[in-house]
């Protein structure tokens, strides 16, 4: 099976939210940017699970995880988890992110490519 490949990095926790009215209340939403490149991971991430016949897991996932960064500058790779794995729940890899068993296995330094590579393996 290949690996879904999405390009780009996802937003850090910092650059994710901001915070809106709705209502009476105060709450944290995404940002712009944030949304637009949830959309896009979702799309690619689908378009992954259809051409590799992936059915929609309904028990624990390994979500392995390596990290291209365009540059040298300090990133946590854990930093985008939560939007990463909330988007791969939308594209049906899981039924439910609480599913998910992300295990970052590297990080590398990519300048013309930053991406993020992910391999599945359900849990029997």
């Amino acid at each position: 099976m290949d690996r879904l490949i999405l390009p780009g990095l996802a937003p850090s926790v910092n650059h994710m939210y901001i915070t809106a009215r709705r209502g009476h209340k105060n709450v944290r939403v995404l940002t712009k940017d944030a949304q637009q490149w949830r959309d896009e991971m979702i799309a690619i991430a689908n378009n992954w699970r259809v051409k590799n016949k992936w059915s929609t897991a309904d028990r624990k996932v390994i979500v392995r995880l390596w990290f291209y960064f365009p540059d040298k500058r300090r990133r946590d790779t854990h930093n985008g988890l939560k939007v990463l794995l909330d988007a791969l729940e939308d594209a049906l890899i899981y039924e439910d992110d609480k599913l998910a068993l992300p295990q970052v296995i590297d990080f590398e330094f990519d300048k013309q490519n930053p991406r993020i590579e992910i391999e599945f393996e359900k849990v029997e």
